[in-house]
C-alpha cells in the first residue's frame, strides 16, 4: 500500500468518525452555551476536512463542480472554523473586546481570500492537484494559513493549561484532546506553508494523514462525555453483576430491606432492568447492606473467627480471608434467619460498619459457592438454600 492510499483510507475513517461523533453529541452540545462553541468549531473542521477527500473532490467535479471551487469553498470554511475555535476560547475569558476582534478579524480574512479569488489575482497556469491548494498566491495562502495557525496555537496555549487546573475530568480530557488535536493542525499547516515554497508532491499524503489523525482528536474531544457516561454505565453493570447472587440471598432472608423482589436470574436483571444500571446498583448496595446490618441479629459472637481459621486452611490470605470470613458468617447469620431462630443482640462484623460498596462486592465474590467451607455451623444445621 502507497503512502497515498493510506493517506486516503485514514482519511475517510476520519471523516466517518467526525460526523459519528457530531450527530451523537449534536443534542446534548446545542443544549448547552458552554459546550456550543466547541461543536460548532468541530463542524466546521469536519465539512473541511470532508472536502479535502479525493473521493469526495471527485464526487464533486462528476456534478459540475470544479475542483477550484471546492478548494475554495473547503479554504473559506477551514478559516471560520479557525475563527469559531478562537471565539470559543474567547467565550471564555468573557472578554467582549477580544470577542470583537476576533470576529473582525475572521470577517476580514474570509473578505480578503474571497476577494483575492475573484479579482482573479491567485489563478496560476499550472493546475491544482484535488488535494493541492485553490490557488498559489502568497498573499492568499499567508492569510489562509496565519488565519489557522493562529486558532491552533490559542487553543494549545489555552486548552492544555486550562486542563491542569480544572477538577471536571470530562473537561480535563475534552480540552486535552482538542489542544492534541491543535498541534496536530498546527504541524499540517506549517507542512503546507513549506510546500507552498518549496514545493514536494511526496510530502503530501503525509499532510494528509497527519490532518486526518487530527480528525480522531477532535472527535474524541467531543465524545469524552459519551465515553465517561458509558465507562460509568459499564461499572455499574459489573457492579450489579457481581453483587446480584449476595444480594438476592440476603432479601429474600430480610425482604423487607427490598424495594421490589428480585428477578428470576442474574441475566435477566442485567437483560432486562427495571430502572438503569446505575439506579439498579445503588440500590443493590444499600438493600445488602440494610440486610447485613439485620442479620447481625443472628450472628453467633464466635461465628467470624471460626470462619476465618477455615478460611485460612482453605488457603485464603489477606483482604480475600477477610472477605471469605465475612461471607461464612455471614452465611450462617442468613441459614439462622431463614430456619426461624430467634434474634439475638447484634453481633457487629468486622470491617462492615460503612456499608463500603468494595466491601460487599469482595463478600460477593466468595459468595456463594465458596462460602459453605468456612460456615461455622455443621452442614445438618444448615437448611437448603431456596
Amino acid at each position: 500500500m502507497t503512502a497515498t492510499e493510506l493517506a486516503n483510507q485514514v482519511g475517510v475513517c476520519s471523516v466517518v468518525t467526525l460526523w459519528i461523533a457530531l450527530v451523537w453529541r449534536a443534542g446534548p452540545a446545542l443544549r448547552l452555551p458552554n459546550q456550543r462553541g466547541l461543536w460548532l468549531s468541530v463542524l466546521a473542521a469536519t465539512i473541511a476536512i470532508t472536502l479535502f477527500q479525493p473521493k469526495v473532490v471527485a464526487r464533486c467535479a462528476a456534478l459540475g463542480v470544479g475542483a477550484h471551487t471546492v478548494s475554495l469553498t473547503r479554504n473559506l470554511i477551514g478559516v471560520l472554523s479557525a475563527g469559531l475555535v478562537l471565539l470559543f476560547i474567547v467565550d471564555s475569558t468573557r472578554a467582549r473586546h477580544q470577542r470583537f476582534s476576533v470576529i473582525l478579524g475572521l470577517v476580514t480574512a474570509l473578505g480578503s481570500l474571497l476577494a483575492l479569488d475573484l479579482l482573479g489575482v491567485t489563478q496560476t497556469a499550472a493546475p491544482a492537484s484535488p488535494q493541492g491548494p485553490a490557488t498559489a498566491s502568497s498573499l492568499y495562502w499567508l492569510i489562509l494559513a496565519v488565519s489557522h495557525l493562529a486558532g491552533d496555537a490559542a487553543a494549545v496555549v489555552v486548552c492544555w493549561p486550562y486542563s491542569l487546573r480544572t477538577d471536571d475530568r470530562d473537561l480535563v480530557w475534552s480540552l486535552r484532546m482538542f489542544a492534541t488535536g491543535s498541534v496536530l493542525a498546527l504541524v499540517f499547516w506549517c507542512g503546507y506553508l513549506y510546500h507552498l515554497y518549496v514545493p514536494d508532491q511526496d510530502l503530501l499524503p503525509y499532510l494528509s494523514m497527519v490532518i486526518s489523525v487530527h480528525g480522531f482528536f477532535r472527535a474524541a474531544s467531543l465524545l469524552v462525555p459519551t465515553a465517561t457516561a458509558l465507562a460509568r454505565s459499564m461499572a455499574a453493570l459489573r457492579t450489579v453483576w457481581r453483587l446480584w447472587p449476595l444480594w438476592r440471598d440476603l432479601v429474600v432472608a430480610v425482604p423487607q430491606v427490598a424495594l421490589a423482589a428480585p428477578q428470576r436470574s442474574r441475566l435477566q436483571a442485567v437483560l432486562r432492568p427495571r430502572s438503569s444500571w446505575a439506579l439498579q446498583a445503588h440500590r443493590q448496595i444499600i438493600e445488602t447492606y440494610d440486610a447485613l446490618l439485620e442479620l447481625q441479629q443472628y450472628v453467633r459472637p464466635e461465628a467470624y473467627d471460626t470462619a476465618h481459621r477455615r478460611a485460612g486452611r482453605a488457603g485464603m490470605r489477606g483482604d480475600r480471608l477477610a472477605a471469605a470470613a465475612l461471607a461464612g458468617a455471614l452465611d450462617e447469620a442468613r441459614r439462622a434467619k431463614l430456619s426461624g431462630a430467634a434474634p439475638s443482640a447484634p453481633c457487629p462484623l468486622p470491617g462492615v460498619e460503612r456499608g463500603s460498596a468494595a466491601t460487599l462486592l469482595a463478600i460477593a465474590r466468595v459468595w456463594p459457592s465458596r462460602t459453605a467451607p468456612f460456615a461455622s455451623v455443621p452442614g445438618p444445621l444448615h437448611p437448603q438454600r431456596p
